[in-house]
């Protein structure tokens, strides 16, 4: 008999990349990289499992070593990786980060990747199929949108076919991925969406508005979340609008931040908290990961996190959250 299926509240549905990050310096003078395992779906979910929701992570990778210490990674991070296929030609994805003057840039190295030969068919994969048949929430991003045609139209199908599940979707802008094509599926991809999170800078640059009111109204989501970084985060929805300020941080660096706090919101949503709430676990998760070198950082513990979601407005706005 085939093994039962693990219980899966929520599943991320992308690409996983390595990345490597090399000290300080031009690329072409550095020596060592430290590896790491990132890409916005898989950060999520890990988010997710280490805030204690059920979750499965469903993509594509090379059958290569990189692939294999992907699929390590998550499953020491409490993720299923059960619906993950391995590509026999096709390479897992990298990325470098250079880090130099204080900054980091990143090099991408995707294209032909196994990610990106996912298409529609993909959802008829058995592992594939029935953990969606079984998930509350399924997430996805952008950028899975982007990294090649058919993998566009295979989340064209995930929202436009009969679900259960909501369908939560990031939107992750990056010009690169976009250019010389239209970008008008990941338009219908968010307009399908049942949860909708936007960063305000990014939505400047998509839509050409960082407006709440006027992206609430141009995407017809039911729930929309605006990111407006170091500020404040909102929910705009049928019932009104719930905002709540960024938390003081020590930043250590930024990148991975918004998919953290993608992953405590939707958490929070899972456990049917109130809105403020969403929003706070959602700061807090984003906070932990600002403070931390890598794409991904452990939540803060469960009595910081208890003790900051019912604290009143005033101690909110006092916290202030470091490395330590």
């Amino acid at each position: 008999m085939p093994e039962p299926l693990p219980e899966t509240a929520a599943i991320c549905l992308g690409e996983a990349m390595i990345m490597l990050a090399g000290g300080p310096g031009p690329l072409e003078d550095v020596e060592t990289f430290r590896r790491s395992v990132g890409g916005a779906e898989c950060n999520v979910a890990g988010g997710l499992a280490a805030l204690g929701v059920p979750t499965g992570w469903i993509s594509r990778l090379g059958d290569d070593g990189f692939g294999q210490h992907v699929l390590r990674d998550l499953q020491a991070r409490g993720v299923d990786v059960g619906g993950v296929e391995l590509d026999p030609v096709r390479p897992t994805a990298l990325y470098v980060k250079e880090s130099e003057d204080g900054r980091s840039r990143m090099h991408y190295y995707r294209a032909g990747s196994a990610a990106a030969a996912m298409d529609p068919g993909f959802l008829e994969r058995p592992e594939v199929s029935e953990r969606l048949k079984q998930a509350k929430l399924v997430h996805t991003t952008g950028i899975t949108a982007a990294i090649s045609t058919t993998s566009a139209e295979m989340l064209e199908r995930l929202a436009t076919e009969p679900r259960e599940f909501l369908l939560s979707v990031d939107l992750n802008w990056r010009p690169a991925l976009w250019r010389d094509r239209d970008p008008e599926p990941l338009w219908r991809l968010l307009k399908a969406a049942d949860i909708v999170l936007i960063g305000a800078d990014e939505a400047e640059v998509f839509a050409g508005t960082g407006d709440p009111d006027e992206l609430y109204e141009r995407l017809e989501t039911p729930v929309l979340v605006v990111k407006d970084d170091a500020h404040r985060a909102m929910v705009l929805e049928p019932g009104g609008r719930t905002e709540v300020p960024a938390l003081t941080v020590d930043v250590v660096e930024t990148v991975g931040a918004g998919d953290a706090f993608a992953a405590g919101f939707l958490a929070a949503t899972l456990q049917g908290l109130p809105m403020t709430q969403r929003l706070r676990l959602g700061h807090l998760n984003a906070a932990a990961v600002l403070t931390a070198p890598e794409d991904h950082a452990p939540p803060p513990a469960r009595e910081v996190r208890e003790r900051l979601l019912s604290c009143t407005d005033e101690e909110w706005a006092a916290t202030k959250i470091g490395a330590a």
